[in-house]
C-alpha cells in the first residue's frame, strides 16, 4: 500500500513537472481562463470568495463586487499555476524570482538573537517561495496540517522537499507542538500559517476585517512560553506582464502578540495579519472559509453553508 501511495505521488509530481515547464504566458492564459471558468459555473472557488466579500467589504456595488471578485480569482489561479513552477524547478532557480527583500536585517537580527524565531507567514502573495527563502537562510521547521488523502500528503513530502536547505515538516498535532517548542526553545525557527482556521476549542475569536473570526491561539502560545521572537514575512507578487516577480517582505509582529491573554494574542495576530492583507487584497486568500465558525451565544450560522468543502 505504501509503495502504490508513492508510486502515485511520482506520477501526480510528473504531471506537475510537466505542466510547469510550460510558457509562463500560456501558463497565465490557462490561469486566467480558469478564473473565468469559476465564475460561470459558480464553482467553489467564486461562491466562497463572493461570500467573503459581502461579509467584509458590504460597501461595495454589485459591479464594483464582482470586479473585485475576478482579480482575486485571476491571482488564485496564477498563484496555483506558479506553484507547480516553484515545486519542479531547482530552488537557487525560484529565489532568482525575487527582484526586492525589505527587512532582511530585521531578519538576520532575530537569527543571530539566539532567542528563537517564529515566523508567522499568511496566505498571502505565494508562501512556497517564502519557504524556499527561508530554507536558503536558516534550517527550520514548518507546520503544516496534512491533508486526507495519503497520496496528497505524499506528493507534498516530495514537492518541499525541493526547497533546499534543512526542512522539517511537522504535522499540526501534540507531538508536532512539542516539538516546536523544543526547537524555539534551544534558539531554532518555526514557520507557521496563522490564518488557518483551527478546530473548535483550539482557537479564540478576534475581529478580522471588522468580523469575528476563530484564530489559533498556538502561535501565542509558542512565542509566549518560548521567549521567542516573532516576524511577520511574505512575498507580494509584483505588478507586471512577464514572468511572475515578487517581493519579499520581513516585519515585526503587532505588540502583545505573545501576551499571556490569549484573546489579547489572537487580536494582535489578526491585527498583523490584517495588515498584510491590505497591502493587496486580492493576493490573500479569499477562496479560504475563514469565517465558518461563529461565536456561541451569538445567533449568527455558518454563512457558507450549501458551498461545498
Amino acid at each position: 500500500m505504501a509503495a502504490m501511495t508513492e508510486f502515485a505521488a511520482a506520477l501526480l509530481y510528473a504531471l506537475a513537472w510537466s505542466a510547469a515547464r510550460l510558457p509562463w504566458p500560456l501558463l497565465r492564459a490557462l490561469a486566467d481562463g480558469m478564473a473565468r471558468l469559476w465564475v460561470l459555473l459558480d464553482a467553489r472557488e467564486a461562491r466562497v470568495a463572493r461570500r467573503n466579500l459581502e461579509l467584509i467589504r458590504p460597501e461595495l456595488d454589485a459591479t464594483a463586487r464582482e470586479a473585485l471578485l475576478a482579480d482575486i480569482l485571476r491571482t488564485t489561479a496564477r498563484q496555483a499555476f506558479e506553484t507547480l513552477r516553484l515545486w519542479t524547478r531547482p530552488a537557487a532557480r525560484n529565489l532568482a524570482d525575487i527582484a526586492e527583500v525589505h527587512g532582511e536585517a530585521l531578519f538576520d537580527t532575530a537569527l543571530r538573537s539566539g532567542d528563537g524565531l517564529i515566523v508567522a507567514a499568511p496566505h498571502m502573495g505565494n508562501w512556497e517561495l517564502l519557504n524556499q527563502w527561508l530554507a536558503s537562510k536558516t534550517p527550520l521547521a514548518i507546520l503544516y496540517r496534512p491533508p486526507e488523502s495519503a497520496i496528497g500528503e505524499a506528493f507534498l513530502r516530495r514537492v518541499r522537499a525541493n526547497a533546499g536547505g534543512q526542512v522539517e515538516q511537522v504535522r499540526a498535532e501534540a507531538a508536532g507542538v512539542r516539538t516546536l517548542l523544543k526547537r524555539l526553545q534551544k534558539g531554532g525557527v518555526v514557520g507557521i500559517l496563522p490564518d488557518q482556521q483551527p478546530r473548535v476549542g483550539d482557537g479564540e475569536f478576534a475581529p478580522f476585517f471588522g468580523r469575528q473570526a476563530l484564530t489559533m491561539t498556538l502561535l501565542g502560545r509558542l512565542a509566549h512560553r518560548s521567549g521567542a521572537r516573532v516576524l511577520l514575512c511574505w512575498c507580494q507578487r509584483l505588478p507586471g506582464g512577464g514572468a511572475p516577480r515578487f517581493a519579499l517582505h520581513v516585519e515585526a509582529a503587532p505588540d502583545g502578540i505573545a501576551d499571556a491573554d490569549p484573546r489579547r494574542a489572537v487580536a494582535a495576530l489578526n491585527a498583523g495579519v490584517e495588515a498584510v492583507a491590505r497591502r493587496d487584497f486580492a493576493q490573500y486568500q479569499w477562496t479560504y472559509k475563514r469565517y465558518k465558525y461563529r461565536p456561541a451565544g451569538s445567533g449568527e450560522e455558518n454563512p457558507y453553508v450549501g458551498m461545498g468543502q
